[in-house]
């Protein structure tokens, strides 16, 4: 069996709101055109906003990886021609493919906080048919040890196993780590992948590097043989997502809401979309 090391935390950053609209604020975990860096990941958004923020939109080539803080947000999608509510803690993760039209819209008068994280997909996966994975925190498998929670979103954490479907290997937990306590997060050495606070503060890494609610944290590479490890220790009580993954190391072009390997393909992806085809070839 390959020995499991500890890995280092790379960098530390702070997460800056910035105000949109009167009805929309956000804020970039993962600020976009970084391709090469974050792969597999192309950006991580930070969301509180009210209906009416975002219209009916388009992606192709890519997945959207959606998780609730706060709120509850109605969802509609093209590929299926249904919807639903997603609640505090429930997950959508949708495969766009092809191609998909979709909004997500809180009630009326209500404030939704989420984040959005977009997974590009291998080139061989671009075209796949469209599909949606709406998840519930109540549904998801959980890892207790003691003073920690670990909620599987993707991918697996000690011998707790998530079903979710994936085209890039993708481990997404949430943990709630009590004040005082410690936990350790597997990861395949090959993996990039980071932390995002959302309450409390920490201690991160081999290298113990403090961290606070409002801060993501870059894990440092580890050897691609071996299993790595995270560990996480609360300073306070602890609420934070981890997501890592595969890297494709494939070129990226990415125009508004898709993400290719070429131009001539992103050139196409707005034609299709203007000529209608995102929904007449899902159905």
């Amino acid at each position: 069996m390959n020995n499991v090391k500890p890995r280092d935390i790379q960098k530390v950053w702070t997460v800056n709101e910035l105000k949109v609209s009167n009805i929309h604020s956000a804020g970039a975990v993962l600020e976009p055109g970084y391709w090469e860096d974050f792969d597999p990941f192309l950006l991580l958004m930070e969301d509180k906003f009210e209906k009416g923020a975002f219209d009916v939109h388009p992606h192709r080539g890519m997945e959207t990886v959606t998780f609730v803080i706060d709120g509850t947000i109605n969802h509609y999608d093209s590929a299926t021609g249904g919807g639903g509510k997603l609640q505090k803690g429930d997950l959508q993760w949708m495969t766009a493919g092809r191609g998909v039209v979709h909004n997500e819209s809180p009630d009326d008068g209500e404030m939704v906080h989420l984040l959005q994280l977009w997974v590009n997909l291998p080139r061989k996966d671009k075209m796949t048919a469209p599909r949606y994975q709406n998840m519930h925190a109540k549904d998801r498998p959980v890892r207790q040890e003691e003073g920690a929670l670990i909620r599987v979103y993707s991918g697996s954490s000690g011998d707790v196993v998530s079903n979710t479907l994936n085209y890039v290997p993708i481990t997404f937990v949430e943990m709630v780590v009590e004040s005082g306590f410690s936990i350790s997060q597997d990861l395949p050495g090959s993996y990039n992948g980071f932390i995002y606070v959302l309450e409390g503060s920490g201690t991160f890494g081999e290298n113990k590097v403090e961290a606070k609610k409002g801060q993501a944290l870059w894990l440092e590479a580890a050897d691609e043989s071996d299993m790595s490890s995270i560990n996480v220790t609360a300073n306070e009580k602890l609420r934070l997502v981890l997501f890592a993954g595969e890297p494709l190391m494939e070129p990226v072009v990415a125009r508004g809401p898709f993400v290719m390997n070429t131009e001539e393909e992103i050139t196409q992806a707005y034609a299709d979309y203007r000529n209608g085809k995102f929904i007449t070839q899902n159905q």
